[in-house]
């Protein structure tokens, strides 16, 4: 039967209803996903349609999966992290909401302290175990949304929940049913949907889910966990593997509505941020997310990278106020002694600081030749170079100019009397075998030296030191 599809305006071939296949033995991919050997990518080289939403956004799980691979935050520290993540996520809420646990006393008294502020961004949910024991746990919180572990793949409901996928299937929904009754909105996590048989478990949860829904006038949303990491981006992708395939099927077979459905990737094989993206390229309005990509093993999709990504994508930052990232970081570090990689893209120490003298040289001349962008408007963090022995006269000047904030008429150069004096001391310093980078109180202590009055003039002015 063809009929018109209405979103896409094309004549279609009716979707085919999948009904759920209750297997004796479990389907593990072996094919594919062989215990003894890297995992493996096949390809169909099925395509499947972009369709990016005008309204998409981030979700938060800084306090539920970043709690789990970390010391746990103090009931301060979570209320601190969480007033920062609503300045960061703007008057328009694109940090949607953060899903706190709510098994400890201190979690649930950070909860409460957090809702007394009051913001409508980002909203606070729940997640329990799809249990009715776990239920009672948040049922007088007052919260509007839960999330509910549902895995989908036969690893967990065969070899963990010693279920058949009818069992699991009837257990799902009975406790979906519960959170209904009691006036809150599922949000149904499908734990390791990249291991499961997709047409013979994952669309029938999800048909059964959308009838519930339309029966009981409540929006059920689906969370699409890529819990190992096995997602991949690549075009022409098999499912269960297809990040594009996931989400297109979640709604071309199961109709589930682009602002219910999210995507939630973990980082073991690299891809966590290019999936995040190719869920919101193919029709997801959510990616979840935690603050410097802190979760389970190597962790999250980082939120700060997502922020990045979704100006990018649409073109501007819709009111997020970019320089909180780096507030943020420098509270981790500083307020939670958390060591976050220098390298780490956008909040590492390192992530821009150059080294090589030729490099400085062109910062000196331009700094957009090495800077990736202005991170001293975006980010409230300038462009720098760190000396070492490699820095050159160029790198010395770029850092007396940075550090100073010397205004044009007061900049060095390369060829000036103060760079060329403070370059042979460095140049001494490597000679006899020094193994360390220049540091900034060496630097200055030499600025004193050899010119007084620029730093008696400037030095009021001088870059914090971090």
């Amino acid at each position: 039967m063809i009929e018109l599809n209405k979103k896409s305006n094309l004549l279609e071939e009716k979707t085919y209803r999948y009904t759920l296949q209750d297997v004796e033995e479990p389907r593990l991919f072996r094919d594919m996903y062989s215990y003894e050997e890297i995992p493996k990518i096949p390809f169909n080289n099925r395509r499947v349609p972009m369709n990016m939403q005008d309204d998409i956004w981030i979700t938060d799980t800084t306090f539920r999966d970043g709690q789990q691979s970390r010391a746990p935050y103090t009931t301060q520290q979570m209320v601190d992290i969480y007033k920062m993540m609503h300045r960061l996520g703007g008057p328009n809420g694109m940090i949607r909401q953060t899903e706190f646990f709510v098994y400890s006393e201190k979690d649930r008294e950070a909860l409460y302290k957090c809702m007394e502020l009051g913001y409508r961004f980002p909203e606070i949910t729940t997640w329990i175990r799809a249990s009715k024991e776990d239920f009672k746990l948040v049922r007088d919180i007052g919260i509007k949304e839960t999330g509910i572990l549902v895995s989908c793949s036969d690893y967990h409901i065969f070899n963990k929940l010693k279920m058949t996928r009818r069992q699991a299937l009837e257990h799902y929904l009975s406790v979906v049913s519960d959170a209904i009754e009691a006036g809150l909105r599922p949000r149904c996590h499908f734990e390791d949907i990249t291991r499961a048989d997709f047409y013979g478990f994952v669309v029938p949860f999800t048909n059964a889910l959308m009838e519930m829904s339309q029966q009981a006038g409540v929006p059920i949303k689906i969370r699409a966990c890529d819990t190992m990491g096995y997602g991949v981006p690549f075009i022409g992708v098999s499912l269960p593997r297809s990040v594009a395939g996931i989400i297109y099927g979640l709604q071309h077979y199961s109709e589930v509505p682009p602002e219910m459905l999210e995507w939630h990737g973990h980082n073991d094989f690299y891809k966590g941020v290019a999936n995040a993206s190719t869920a919101w390229l193919y029709g997801a309005c959510a990616v979840n997310c935690s603050l410097f990509g802190i979760g389970e093993r190597t962790g999250n999709v980082p939120l700060e990278a997502m922020v990045v990504e979704y100006a990018s994508l649409k073109g501007t930052t819709n009111g997020m106020d970019t320089t909180v990232i780096t507030e943020l970081a420098d509270y981790y570090q500083n307020e939670l002694g958390y060591d976050i990689p220098p390298m780490t893209p956008f909040v590492g120490q390192s992530f821009n600081v150059t080294r090589a003298g030729i490099h400085a040289d062109g910062l000196l001349k331009d700094e957009e030749i090495y800077n990736i962008f202005d991170t001293g408007k975006i980010l409230n963090r300038p462009a720098i170079v760190s000396v070492s022995n490699v820095s050159g006269l160029a790198g010395i000047a770029f850092w007396i100019n940075q550090y100073y904030r010397l205004p044009e008429e007061a900049k060095v150069d390369k060829r000036s009397d103060l760079v060329v004096q403070i370059k042979q001391w460095v140049d001494r310093e490597y000679e006899n075998d020094r193994q360390t980078v220049i540091s900034d109180g060496e630097l200055v202590s030499l600025v004193k030296q050899y010119a007084p009055e620029l730093h008696e003039r400037y030095g009021r002015h001088a870059r914090a030191d971090k």
